[in-house]
């Protein structure tokens, strides 16, 4: 009998063992992205799909959410992979400002008349 009960202790302990690896390896990726929020010069619906779709090709970038009515970029990204001043840089690209970054001048005059600041009044 003894012997069972060392043996099924033994089971139980490996296996929360391997419960406790699984969970850690879960927080530990959890832990790998960041999110950062950047105030852009978007104007409307149009300027949400162009930025959100430089996200979606910039390295790094795991979501991106842009509310046009605030202007807020929300990214979620990973640092190992890119950092705060490349999205913005990315963002700037596509024509917009990010936060102190200013709109790349030959993105911006490609943009839309309506995607232009002052263009949605």
């Amino acid at each position: 009998m003894k012997m069972i009960n060392g043996k099924l202790i033994a089971v139980m302990i490996a296996a929360l063992m391997i419960l406790g690896q699984s969970i850690y390896a879960q927080v530990k990726k959890a832990d790998k992205f960041s999110e950062i929020k950047i105030k852009t010069s978007s104007q409307c619906g149009m300027c949400k799909e162009t930025i959100e779709k430089a996200m979606a090709f910039e390295k790094g970038v795991k979501t991106s959410d842009l509310d046009v009515k605030t202007k807020i970029l929300t990214v979620t990204y990973n640092p190992a992979k890119t950092s705060p001043e490349k999205i913005k840089l990315a963002v700037s690209k596509a024509g917009y400002d990010a936060d102190d970054v200013k709109a790349d001048q030959k993105a911006y005059d490609k943009l839309s008349p309506c995607c232009k600041k002052g263009g949605h009044k």
